[in-house]
């Protein structure tokens, strides 16, 4: 059976896809949520998901920021740099860590590597010379 974390990640992510919280929207959300294949059990800390959970709501007024820097200062150069993903995540902690790099504007991850690195573009400013 799959864990009490990934499973509310799974409905957040059902919910947040159908925008639909019907009682027959709730029950095949369960329904999948329960149905997709698990993993491994893998000892995920309570601390882990909370430290990332707070990065997620400061992540949304920098998001805002970052919004604003590139509309009143354009940001011109471009960047694909090599992420080290942090030691010991699940997959569901590497799922959060690449929403939060790709929910501010200035990043997008590319590509997760198996590694354990991201591919990540970057937009900021150019250094004058």
């Amino acid at each position: 059976m799959i864990g009490h974390l990934n499973l509310i990640l799974r409905l957040t992510i059902w919910f947040l896809l159908t925008s639909d919280l019907s009682l027959a929207n709730i029950i095949i959300g369960v329904s999948i949520a329960l149905l997709l294949p698990g993993r491994q059990k893998v000892p995920e800390a309570l601390r882990d998901w909370l430290r990332v959970l707070g990065e997620v709501i400061v992540a949304i007024p920098q998001a805002y920021i970052e919004a604003f820097e590139i509309i009143f200062r354009p940001h011109n150069h471009e960047d694909v740099i090599m992420e080290r993903v942090k030691p010991q995540r699940t997959p569901g902690l590497i799922f959060l860590d690449i929403f939060l790099i790709t929910f501010t504007p200035k990043t997008i991850v590319l590509k997760y590597h198996e590694q354990g690195l991201y591919e990540v573009h970057l937009v900021r400013r150019r250094r004058k010379v």
